[in-house]
């Protein structure tokens, strides 16, 4: 593979980072590269700003409204925002239910769903994980009835992210128990409005309200929101899991961390020295940038494969494995530079701005809530002891 960009990629990345330093507000720039609380708002004026710049669809083909964007071009793109400091793109709409309507659904739901998606008019949340049914999601129990022109929908589902300000879901729901359970499952697009859909906040230990239980009862949900065949979901499941755990990844904000990183060790102080000068700490950012370099080239590889319209492999397990590994020893080494100054957490202090005298400097206030938020990483999205699995069964054989 040549890692050289030729001079027309070149000149797409002048091209993006122009835009970018000129559409993204100061006010949301600031609060990514400090690790601030980013807002459903400031999420929706950025994917605005795409939407009007036609850039909405990153990754979508130009018949659905995408760019049509090469694999490089989308690399590319994704990392001069997150160098630039713009919020991720969030996933569930853009980069998760959108490519499932795309290949599966019908021309119906495509027109009436993928453009409210691609303005950020309509959020998505993702309800798979159920009490019972985490990364094995063959086991879930959230049923779906049908009754006429609808399915009546009963069940819970746990850790959704956002579910608090999404206006859909797109659900993995059982509609037959008779038959082997991964062949029983369909995919349902789900209004949050409907009547017998309550959700309830999950405060994660970084004190953040980002996830939630949601559970519906006796929820009506017209037939026409069914993605494609009936007990077929599980097909589509992987197939939205292999996107997922692509963008889990996260290269482009792995390298943007990892350069705060250095700035903060630069200014940390041991022995008189920068602590970026210590042997040892130098040494442990050194093997995470050499493990990102090689993540990078994987990555790309599985970005080519998918401009080639194959689904992603086992290499999207990699991905996931690596790219979530590589971000938590990211948050690791950001706490350890800053010492005790990154034990206070004080979520309301941090959103006002609040810097007291025994607070320390203001990169740190929020080192600790990143750090707890990160453990996340290596659960969702199917845990890393699954991944693992899946490498071992597809590429060992075992």
């Amino acid at each position: 593979m040549n890692l050289n960009f030729t001079a027309e990629e070149q000149g797409f990345r002048r091209q993006v980072r122009e835009f970018v330093a000129k559409s993204l507000p100061a006010d949301i720039q600031h609060k990514v590269v400090n690790g601030l609380i980013l807002e459903r708002y400031d999420y929706v004026r950025w994917q605005a700003a795409l939407h009007e710049q036609g850039w909405g669809g990153s990754s979508w083909a130009s018949e659905f409204g995408g760019t049509g964007w090469s694999a490089v071009q989308k690399y590319i793109f994704e990392e001069e925002c997150a160098a630039a400091g713009a919020p991720r793109i969030i996933p569930f709409g853009v980069k998760m239910v959108a490519p499932v309507i795309m290949a599966f659904g019908s021309a119906a739901q495509q027109q009436r769903f993928l453009p409210n998606i691609l303005s950020g008019q309509e959020w998505w949340c993702q309800g798979y994980s159920e009490p019972g049914s985490g990364s094995d999601l063959a086991s879930v129990k959230t049923t779906a009835v049908r009754d006429g022109d609808a399915y009546i929908v009963n069940g819970q589902k746990t850790w959704t992210t956002q579910a608090q300000y999404a206006d859909w879901i797109f659900c993995l729901v059982r509609t037959d128990t008779e038959v082997k359970p991964q062949r029983g499952i369909s995919f349902l697009l789900i209004d949050m409005k409907s009547p017998g859909i309550t959700v309830r906040p999950i405060i994660t230990m970084d004190g953040a309200h980002e996830v939630n239980e949601v559970w519906l009862e006796n929820v009506r949900v017209p037939a026409e929101n069914l993605v494609g065949q009936e007990n077929q979901g599980w097909t589509y499941a992987k197939f939205l899991l292999g996107h997922e755990r692509t963008n889990i990844a996260g290269i482009g904000i792995a390298k943007r961390e990892l350069a705060r990183l250095k700035r903060i060790a630069a200014l940390e102080m041991k022995n008189g020295k920068p602590l970026i000068k210590d042997p040892l700490f130098s040494a442990r950012i050194a093997q995470i940038e050499i493990d990102l370099v090689a993540l990078e080239i994987t990555n790309l590889r599985v970005l080519s494969a998918e401009e080639q319209r194959r689904a992603p492999g086992p290499e999207a397990s990699i991905l996931k494995i690596k790219g979530t590994e590589i971000q938590q020893a990211i948050t690791e080494l950001l706490t350890q530079a800053v010492g005790s100054y990154a034990l206070p957490l004080r979520r309301e202090a941090m959103a006002a701005g609040y810097q007291g005298e025994m607070a320390g400097p203001f990169y740190a206030t929020p080192l600790a809530a990143n750090y707890l938020n990160m453990r996340k990483l290596s659960i969702y999205g199917g845990s890393n002891e699954i991944q693992k699995n899946i490498i071992a069964q597809m590429i060992l054989g075992l």
